[in-house]
C-alpha cells in the first residue's frame, strides 16, 4: 500500500475512532454508533483497549453503559467472534449497580479535551428544564468554536445557562477576558457550579469565571452597566410565553447598557418547538423596539444532537 494511501486509511480510522467517543460520551442513541468500526477493531485487535478507555472517562449513567455492552457482545456473537473477557468484566460491573438519577456527559472539543458535566437523566427535574442539555445550547457552542473573534477578549454573560455547555465550550476554546453564568433556578444554579469548577474554571483562573443569579423581571439596569458585558448569549430560553415577555424587556435594557466601545452584542438561540410561542417573543421584541437578524448556522458538526430540529440563532438590534 502507498504511503499516500495508508495515511488515509489511518486518517479514516481516526475519524471513525472519534465518531465513536463522541457519540459514546455524549450518549448518542446506540442506532447510530458505527458498529461495524467497533467490532473489527476488537477483532483485529484482540484488545478491548478502546473500551477499556471510553469506559475509564467520566461515565455515562448506569443504564446506557449496560445497554452499549450488552449490544456490543450480542453483536460481537452474532459475527461469530467470542466477546473479550474484559467486556463481560465491565458488563457485570454494572448489572448489579445502583441506578442514579445523574450521569456525566462529555462533548469533545474540535482542539483537543471535553467539556465534561453532570447532568440529570430526566429531561424535567425539580420543576426546571435547567439540568440537562438542549439541541440550541449544542448548536450555539458550535456557531462560538466558528467564530471565536465574537468572544475573544470580551466580557461575556450568559442568561439561563443550565447544565453549561455553552459558556464551559466558549471558555475552553474563545478567550473570552471574563465569562457570567447566569440562571435563577436555586438547583440549576447549584449544579452549574459544580460543572464550571469540573471543568477547571472560576474566578481565578483565565478567563476569570462567575456564576451568578439573575432573575430577569428584578435585574435593573445599574447593576446590568455593572456587570459591563461585550456579549450577551442565551441558548433555549424562549419556550415559556410567561416568562418572554420578561426577557424581551431585560434584553431592551441590555441593549441601552452601552460601554465605551458601543452597544453589546446580543445572540439568542432557540429550537423552534411552537411557532405561536418563538413568534410571540418576537413580537414583544419588537413592542421593545428591539429589531433581529438571523445568523446563518455553523458549518462544522462538532455535537451530537438532532440535526432535524428547526433551530434560528438571532443577533439583536436597536
Amino acid at each position: 500500500m502507498a504511503l499516500s494511501e495508508r495515511s488515509s486509511v489511518q486518517g479514516s480510522v481516526k475519524e471513525v475512532l472519534r465518531e465513536f467517543q463522541v457519540s459514546f460520551f455524549a450518549l448518542t442513541r446506540l442506532p447510530s454508533f458505527p458498529w461495524t468500526f467497533v467490532e473489527k477493531d476488537l477483532q483485529s485487535s484482540g484488545s478491548s483497549e478502546l473500551i477499556s478507555q471510553v469506559l475509564k472517562q467520566f461515565p455515562p449513567s448506569v443504564r446506557y453503559r449496560r445497554l452499549f455492552l450488552s449490544q456490543l457482545i450480542r453483536r460481537l456473537e452474532a459475527s461469530g467472534c467470542e466477546p473479550l473477557d474484559e467486556l463481560y468484566d465491565a458488563l457485570a460491573e454494572v448489572v448489579g449497580a445502583e441506578e442514579t438519577m445523574e450521569c456525566y456527559k462529555s462533548y469533545l472539543l474540535p482542539a483537543g479535551g471535553a467539556v465534561s458535566l453532570m447532568e440529570n437523566i430526566a429531561l424535567i427535574s425539580e420543576g426546571t428544564t435547567g439540568l440537562v442539555t438542549w439541541e440550541a445550547a449544542l448548536y450555539l457552542a458550535e456557531w462560538a468554536l466558528e467564530n471565536q473573534q465574537v468572544f475573544t477578549g470580551r466580557t461575556v454573560l450568559e442568561l439561563g445557562s443550565g447544565a453549561g455547555l455553552t459558556g464551559i465550550a466558549v471558555c475552553r476554546s474563545c478567550s473570552p477576558k471574563r465569562f457570567i453564568f447566569s440562571d435563577c433556578h436555586s438547583t440549576v444554579l447549584q449544579k452549574l457550579r459544580d460543572n464550571v469548577r469540573l471543568n477547571g474554571l472560576s474566578e481565578q483562573t483565565t478567563p476569570a469565571v462567575s456564576v451568578e443569579k439573575l432573575d430577569w423581571t428584578a435585574i435593573s439596569e445599574e447593576e446590568l452597566r455593572e456587570i459591563g458585558a461585550d456579549v450577551i448569549i442565551a441558548a433555549d430560553v424562549v419556550y415559556d410565553p410567561d416568562i418572554a415577555g420578561s426577557l424581551a424587556k431585560l434584553l431592551s435594557i441590555v441593549l441601552r447598557c452601552s460601554s465605551a466601545e458601543g452597544l453589546p452584542q446580543v445572540f439568542i438561540c432557540s429550537t423552534i418547538r411552537n411557532l405561536e410561542t418563538y413568534g410571540g417573543f418576537k413580537q414583544q421584541l419588537e413592542a421593545e423596539g428591539v429589531g433581529h437578524e438571523v445568523i446563518p448556522a455553523p458549518v462544522n458538526h462538532v455535537f451530537p444532537y438532532n440535526r432535524q430540529s428547526a433551530i434560528e440563532l438571532i443577533k439583536l438590534r436597536r
